[in-house]
């Protein structure tokens, strides 16, 4: 009898994709906390929730990020569609926050629009603690009106009290003023010359920004770049009138508030479209080590960028991830939502299919009930309950179906009565307050 030889077909084990993540149940308590204080900062602030699609043209960051950014040129996740056209999985909110409110009309409405958003953005980075390829980037914007300087301290309160919600202390915000089209290409060329003498010392990416963005030359962190900018001019000598005099307002208005800060005259955004204020708050000790955990500034030419007219702007953002990374560096304990809930069991297979419907009774009436209905031991069933930490524990027997009660027993003391079905629920959420 001849052998037949059967290819086996190669099982592959997948895994998330490298960069991406999990969020498991352990960590939910966190996302719902962060979620909760942005919601409560947004209603409290004055500012209305906006969700912008997860793909936009590719374009819209191409012009407003700068081709020559590490987003644009490194970090895009980009498509083309069968109709040809050129898509980009969005790596920040705010080039998109800006398209909606000039394509929506939001300019004709009450001035300024006050906007912020929670949600996931991508980046092809090199994965490490506190920066993903995937993340939840939390968002706030202020569009339109006049060009205040209260408006940039507004946006750095907020974050500055989403950390102190979350119990994050002693953070560190770094300030700076990049100027204007006035006083900007002043500085720049006085960079340009500075750089050139030590155009050897420079890492090949700092050699090609040389060219095209000379200030991001200050944002690099190769060794040898950081050892040179100690001594490339100070952009704060080099304000115009109207840039120091915004700057100095907005320190005024931090002070006001009690909202510590230091200066640094090399802090700059990785991303073009900034003007005048801009800012990254660190949390403090090994906790940095992820980065900035809130950055941001003004952008009154990004509205020109696509296609509009001048628009004063500021906004900021902060990743999930690393304010989770922060919290759990520095074991700040986050309480789940309090869930009251209760925990029915069954003996029996009718009194299994009575529990069933049961269970979709109590949850419509608004109680949060939980079950092990798999398991066939009426004890295998309350263990599951003590695990559980639930108090208050429902039995369902033959006896019970008949008399048209459950037991409800208080799982602290062992005392139980039957209660009618019909009560069930005044009675289970009286005992739960």
């Amino acid at each position: 009898m001849e052998k037949i030889n059967e290819k086996k077909e190669e099982v592959r084990t997948f895994q998330s994709v490298k960069g991406m993540h999990d969020v498991l149940p352990a960590d939910q308590p966190y996302w719902d906390k962060i979620t909760d204080v942005v919601n409560d900062l947004g209603r409290s602030y004055g500012f209305g929730k906006i969700e912008t699609p997860v793909l936009e043209f590719a374009d819209l960051y191409n012009k407003t990020s700068g081709e020559g950014s590490d987003v644009v040129q490194k970090e895009m996740y980009t498509l083309k569609t069968k109709g040809g056209d050129f898509l980009a999985l969005r790596p920040e909110y705010t080039p998109g926050v800006a398209r909606a409110y000039m394509e929506n009309g939001l300019s004709r409405l009450g001035q300024p629009q006050k906007l912020y958003a929670m949600g996931p953005v991508f980046r092809h980075e090199r994965p490490q603690l506190g920066r993903l390829r995937e993340f939840t980037q939390i968002d706030f914007e202020t569009l339109g009106g006049v060009n205040d300087p209260i408006y940039d301290a507004e946006i750095i309160s907020i974050f500055w009290d989403l950390l102190a919600e979350l119990k994050i202390k002693n953070s560190i915000l770094k300030v700076n003023s990049i100027g204007c089209r006035v006083c900007r290409p002043i500085y720049k060329k006085q960079l340009v010359n500075y750089y050139k003498n030590h155009e050897k010392e420079l890492c090949a990416d700092c050699v090609e920004r040389l060219q095209t963005n000379p200030l991001r030359l200050l944002d690099c962190k190769e060794e040898g770049c950081i050892k040179l900018r100690e001594k490339a001019p100070n952009f704060l000598d080099k304000l115009c009138v109207t840039c120091s005099g915004h700057f100095k307002e907005v320190l005024e208005y931090l002070d006001e508030v009690t909202i510590p800060y230091e200066l640094d005259n090399r802090l700059v955004r990785g991303l073009d479209y900034y003007s005048r204020t801009v800012f990254e708050i660190y949390a403090e000790g090994k906790e940095g080590d992820v980065g900035a955990i809130v950055a941001g500034g003004r952008y009154d030419y990004l509205m020109e960028m696509i296609g509009g007219s001048l628009t004063p702007a500021v906004g900021a953002a902060s990743g999930a991830e690393r304010l989770i990374a922060v919290l759990k560096g520095k074991e700040i304990a986050v309480t789940p939502k309090s869930s009251k809930r209760v925990f029915l069991a069954h003996a029996g297979d009718l009194a299994k299919k009575k529990a069933f419907a049961l269970l979709k009774e109590l949850r419509s009436r608004g109680i949060i009930v939980s079950e092990a209905l798999a398991r066939e031991s009426l004890s295998a069933q309350l263990k599951v309950a003590d695990k559980e930490g639930i108090s208050i524990a429902l039995i369902l027997g033959q006896k019970e179906i008949y008399e048209k009660s459950v037991i409800l027993r208080d799982l602290r003391t062992g005392t139980q009565e039957a209660i009618l079905v019909e009560k069930l629920a005044e009675e289970i959420k009286k005992r739960l307050k």
